[in-house]
């Protein structure tokens, strides 16, 4: 399952967001650290499903009236503070549960309310724009410290004759998520001296940054937007990244709402409707809400997470069928399953993703859509419907 963490300084709302998205109990308080150890928890991407162009909704568990919510994991972390790549704070447990992320959420407090320590501060005295760089350059530092902490066992293995430079980097890398496809990438960016003992601290540093560039991709949430001042926001947004508004309280709130039918909401919704009796305290809360939701389009919760995986990550959702015309599987059940998948990935891709039997078996593809079998090297799109026919089947 594709792996999104949340990142950012303590205070800044991680475990607000991820209790917004998960919908889990985590322990929120106004103090540094209140994450020690990881949450790990199952959140979805949103996606149109299919079966919009079918007379009749699907009837699958995560389609809500052809809102298809696709699972995925949310890791969060705890809080990083300057020096976390030198052990400072909980930065050895954060480094080490973001390694295995895919995408990266970093999550910044743009009411500019905590100070660089996750310290709480007057709103609006903390400059946001200035935490946007500092998760990536602990990144970057970190991975940077541990390409140098194997650098003499490279420079070992450089003396046999059949020494390969980027076999011993895959090596060293492979446990902070860098691939071999991905390492080559990092190579090419620029020239590196192929002799180990002619690399300098530069070389080492600049091969990190393009590493994390590559294997971290990061969206920056501006949480708590409903307090942040205009020129905060305005800076944040005007950064060359990825940033998306967003309230988790804002959508924590909804979510709390929902689930004892107050209001009718799904994630990711522009808008609610109350279905409930609301207190005045509860009535005034929601219409917070809803002035973020008029300013902004959304709470911001799901929409980050749909930038992460469809954007930053470059996914798309695919749907195995075994019935091409009925869109079914062997039981009946109409596009039962959502599988995310590299944008261009082909329909073997696919079907390694459902199967290793059943990629193993592969013979060919029907586009389920057209009635049409398609060629092995067909680039997948969102929302193809697809029938694998495999030896396995």
């Amino acid at each position: 399952m594709l792996s999104i963490a949340l990142a950012g300084k303590p205070n800044a709302g991680k475990s607000t967001f991820y209790s917004a998205a998960t919908m889990a109990d985590v322990d929120v308080a106004n103090y540094p650290f209140t994450t020690i150890d990881p949450n790990k928890g199952v959140s979805y991407v949103r996606t149109r499903c299919p079966c919009l162009d079918r007379q009749e909704r699907c009837g699958a568990e995560n389609c809500r009236d052809g809102k298809r919510y696709v699972p995925i994991e949310l890791v969060d972390v705890a809080g990083l503070v300057p020096g976390a790549h030198e052990g400072r704070g909980l930065g050895n447990q954060f480094l080490d549960a973001l390694s295995d992320a895919d995408v990266v959420l970093h999550v910044v407090d743009a009411s500019g309310a905590t100070d660089a320590e996750g310290e709480p501060v007057e709103p609006g005295t903390h400059d946001p724009v200035d935490e946007v760089d500092f998760v990536e350059r602990e990144l970057d530092l970190w991975l940077a410290s541990v390409v140098k902490g194997n650098w003499e066992g490279v420079e070992r293995r450089s003396r046999s004759p059949d020494f390969d430079l980027e076999e011993s980097l895959v090596d060293v890398l492979t446990g902070v998520g860098a691939t071999r496809a991905e390492l080559s990438a990092a190579l090419r960016e620029r020239e590196y001296p192929d002799d180990p003992f002619a690399w300098e601290e530069a070389d080492r540093r600049a091969l990190a940054q393009t590493i994390r560039q590559l294997t971290k991709p990061i969206v920056v949430v501006a949480n708590k937007v409903d307090a942040a001042p205009s020129g905060s926001l305005d800076s944040l947004l005007g950064l060359e990244r990825t940033v998306v508004p967003a309230s988790a309280e804002g959508e924590l709130a909804l979510r709390r709402a929902a689930e004892a039918n107050f209001v009718r909401y799904d994630p990711g919704d522009e808008s609610f409707d109350v279905t409930g009796n609301l207190s005045d305290a509860q009535a005034a809360g929601l219409d917070k809400v809803s002035k973020v939701m008029d300013d902004h389009g959304t709470t911001g919760v799901q929409q980050a997470l749909n930038a992460a995986v469809y954007d930053e990550f470059n996914r798309i959702t695919a749907y195995p069928v075994q019935n091409e015309t009925r869109w079914t599987d062997g039981q009946g059940n109409v596009l039962p399953d959502a599988v995310l998948l590299l944008r261009g990935a082909s329909p073997r891709n696919l079907a390694y993703a459902v199967h290793s039997d059943i990629g193993e078996g592969y013979l060919y593809a029907v586009n389920a859509r057209s009635d049409r079998r398609i060629a092995d090297d067909y680039d997948l799109s969102e929302g193809d419907v697809i029938r694998i026919v495999s030896t396995a089947n």
